[in-house]
């Protein structure tokens, strides 16, 4: 197949490639494959399979390898046109929710915009700036939750924590002050690097 990464551009591709189903399809792509084996192996149904199939061909993601002949019909064997594809800030900013209307912080399709659009402004940020340091704060780390009340426990108090942080030093009225963006996201840990592994539940 063809060893490449693909970016994807337009925002309606954006959108069909990042449907669940879609993108299981895509990453099982990376070798010819049918409706059939598909379905077979994505635990699917033919006709589901088929009905997602069409719309990746019609956005270019997928594309016809070869066509076989079984009794009284035509199998299509279908091959994804890159080994990986990435989507542009660009295409997100047309596909993902707007961070500043009604934000669904429990999201994961959000938390990608925010990812995006924090790429993009600290991208340009630093492009303008030159050789010049650029005022960035970050943390990094990790949490093992015992359960799930315990991690929407912490979501909740990180969340209210940083507020209140927000409430005490925002100034708005401030001369010469200048706006910083916070963001803060929480997301399961990869146990791995490998792509084909399965996430944590």
């Amino acid at each position: 197949m063809p060893n490449r990464t693909a970016v994807i551009q337009e925002g309606a591709t954006a959108a069909i490639a990042l449907d669940p189903v879609r993108a299981r399809l895509l990453r099982a792509l990376r070798e010819p494959g049918s409706a059939t084996s598909l379905a077979a192996e994505l635990g699917l149904t033919r006709q589901k399979v088929n009905y997602h199939l069409r719309a990746l061909e019609t956005h270019g993601l997928v594309e016809l390898v070869e066509e076989r002949r079984k009794g009284n019909m035509t199998e299509r064997v279908l091959r994804a046109t890159a080994s990986a594809y990435v989507v542009s800030p660009q295409a997100w900013a047309l596909v993902a929710p707007d961070p500043g209307r009604e934000p669904d912080r429990l999201s994961a399709q959000w938390l990608l915009a925010l990812a995006a659009r924090l790429l993009r402004e600290v991208g340009t940020l630093v492009t303008r700036a030159g050789r010049k340091r650029v005022a960035t704060f970050a943390i990094d780390g990790e949490i093992r939750f015992a359960t799930a009340a315990d991690r929407a426990a912490f979501a909740r108090e990180l969340g209210e924590a940083v507020s209140s942080l927000v409430a005490r030093y925002h100034d708005a009225a401030a001369p010469g002050g200048r706006p910083h963006r916070v963001v803060v996201a929480l997301h399961p840990a990869l146990p791995d690097t490998d792509p084909d592994a399965e996430e944590p539940p």
